[in-house]
C-alpha cells in the first residue's frame, strides 16, 4: 500500500512512520521541515503547507490512503483556529487528489465520559490543553458530514506516552464514543501501540465513517 502521512515528523506521525515502514508499505511522507525525516527505500519525503489545499492534493496524489498526524502545536495561541484550518485543507486537498481513504488522529476530549458529556468539558479538563481538545472535537463534527471519503477518526486514549517511558504491548482494546479503562481505570497507551492500531485499520478497515479508540 501507498500511504501519504501528513505530520510524518511530528509525535504520532514519527511512530506511524516507523509501523509503515516495518510493515513494508510504501510512504509519502509530508512535513513542513523534511530535513528531519528518516530516510529509507519505503519512504519519499515531500515538503507541503497543510493549510494549502493545492499543496496537500499535490503531496497526497497517487496514494492509496491518506494518514493525517496534523496538529498546529500544543503551545500555538491561535491552536483552535489553525487546526481547524488545516485539517479542513488536508481533507479537502485529499478528496481533489482522487484519494478516498482518509485516516485522521484526533483528541481524547471527544470521547463521552458520562451520558451526554465530553471529556473536553470536564472540569478537571486541564485548560492548557482545552482549546487544542475542542477544535479537535468540532473537526469530528465536521467531518461526520463527509460523504465522499472513506474517512476514519481515532480517539487515542486519555493518556498517551512514548513506549521508552512507559510500554510497548503490541496489543490494545478498541471502543467507540467512550473511554477504554483498564483494570485501574486508567484510558492509556503508548503512541507505538496506538500506530500498530492505525496501520492495523488502513490494513484490513473496520471503521468506516466512524470514530473510535484505543487503550490498553
Amino acid at each position: 500500500m501507498k500511504v501519504a502521512l501528513i505530520g510524518a515528523t511530528g509525535f504520532v506521525g514519527t511512530s506511524v512512520l516507523n509501523e509503515l515502514e516495518k510493515r513494508g508499505h510504501e510512504v509519502i511522507a509530508i512535513a513542513r521541515n523534511i530535513d528531519k525525516l528518516k530516510t529509507g527505500a519505503q519512504i519519499t519525503p515531500v515538503k507541503a503547507n497543510v493549510y494549502n489545499e493545492d499543496e496537500v492534493t499535490a503531496a497526497v496524489k497517487g496514494a492509496d490512503a491518506v494518514v493525517n498526524t496534523f496538529n498546529s502545536g500544543w503551545t500555538n495561541p491561535n491552536i483552535y483556529d489553525d487546526f481547524l484550518r488545516g485539517s479542513k485543507a488536508i481533507q479537502e486537498g485529499t478528496k481533489k487528489a482522487g484519494v478516498k481513504r482518509f485516516f485522521t488522529v484526533g483528541g481524547a476530549g471527544s470521547l463521552y465520559v458520562a451520558p451526554g458529556v465530553q471529556l473536553v468539558d470536564t472540569p478537571q479538563f486541564p485548560a492548557d490543553y482545552k482549546a487544542g481538545a475542542t477544535a479537535a472535537r468540532d473537526y469530528l463534527n465536521h467531518l461526520k458530514n463527509e460523504t465522499e471519503l472513506d474517512w476514519t477518526f481515532l480517539s487515542p486514549a486519555i493518556e498517551m506516552h512514548q513506549g521508552t517511558a512507559g510500554i510497548i504491548k503490541g496489543t490494545y482494546r478498541v471502543g467507540l464514543e467512550e473511554p477504554v479503562f483498564d483494570e485501574n481505570h486508567r484510558s492509556i497507551i503508548s503512541v507505538e501501540d496506538m500506530a500498530i492500531a492505525i496501520v492495523d485499520e488502513l490494513e484490513t478497515p473496520k471503521h468506516i465513517r466512524q470514530r473510535f479508540t484505543v487503550a490498553y
